[in-house]
């Protein structure tokens, strides 16, 4: 007798399990994004908002207490052809570029210095981040009274060491007002370039230093195709930022010198602080504070693609 084939149970059909709370958290994909939603509210509330909000004034002819007229690019055809505007260009990109070069050069050899081995080293290390943890207004009287034409010790130190012969007027001196100011910010910012790349240094390994001596490199030669070479992205991602930093200084301007004297140190931040809150035009303060990102757009983006190469 023939037999047939044996025929397969299927098995019962299994009711879908209700959904949790508790399951859906266990989700990879749902707590990641739980985890992001309160830097992205942050982001949106206090970043993005601020932002488009002063793309819409900077479209406008707004002043305080009063409605807006939608003008278009009026305000930035009215800077264009402000003489002032030029000047305060040439401030900012001076100021930029000068102390950003300045605390690199300077944060390097203090990364350097601070991460050999000696005694005191820790100590060292924290008493090198007092100018960029004090807060910035205080520091900022400190050096107002640094820089006094009258009590200053600096004057005091160049008159008795016999290098002039009258004290000057730091702050206010068209010519010596921004170079005061450069060097205030450098003393500020070079502690953040020094222990962002002290951390870099710190990753380097040993062996690829033996190898280098082994081979005969010199000092120098270490220097530059080990070291170098390693901090490049660090050295790279810390000037993007600070030079971010640096185009939005505010405080350090406002507090010592006001945007003088006769605007010789006005930047894009003071400036736009005077036009929309102390004139009271809200919509050129706005049109003045976005002038510069195009600039930074372009920075940022050609950092990020060398980076990316690299």
């Amino acid at each position: 007798m023939a037999v047939g084939p044996a025929t397969l149970a299927r098995p019962a059909p299994v009711e879908g399990r209700p959904v949790t709370l508790r399951g859906l958290l266990e989700r990879e994909g749902v707590f990641s994004w739980l985890m992001l939603a309160p830097g992205v509210l942050f982001l949106l509330a206090f970043v993005a908002y601020p932002f488009f909000y002063g793309i819409f004034l900077s479209l406008q002819d707004r002043r305080v207490a009063s409605e807006g007229v939608f003008v278009g690019l009026a305000n930035f055809r009215t800077l264009v052809r402000d003489a002032v505007f030029w000047q305060v260009t040439g401030n900012t990109l001076k100021y930029v570029a000068i102390t950003t070069v300045l605390k690199l050069t300077g944060g390097l050899a203090m990364a350097l210095v601070v991460n050999q081995r000696f005694r005191g080293r820790n100590l060292v290390r924290a008493a090198l981040l007092l100018p960029f943890i004090v807060p910035t207004a205080l520091s900022t009287v400190a050096w107002m009274w640094i820089l006094d034409p009258t009590f200053s010790v600096v004057n005091w130190l160049l008159v008795h060491g016999g290098l002039i012969s009258s004290g000057y007027s730091w702050l206010g001196n068209a010519s010596l007002a921004m170079w005061s100011l450069i060097v205030v910010n450098t003393w500020r910012g070079m502690p953040f370039y020094g222990i962002t790349l002290l951390a870099g240094l710190q990753t380097i390994s040993p062996d690829l230093y033996e190898a280098a001596s082994i081979d005969g490199a010199s000092t120098v030669q270490r220097f530059l195709y080990v070291t170098l070479p390693v901090i490049k992205p660090v050295l790279i991602i810390v000037t993007m930022f600070s030079v971010i930093f640096t185009f939005g200084d505010f405080q350090l301007i406002y507090a010592l010198t006001h945007g003088g004297p006769a605007n010789a140190t006005h930047v894009f931040s003071t400036w736009s602080f005077d036009i929309g809150m102390s004139a009271g035009l809200l919509g050129m303060g706005a049109a003045v504070a976005l002038a510069i990102l195009p600039a930074l757009v372009v920075l940022i983006i050609g950092l990020t693609i060398y980076l990316r190469r690299e």
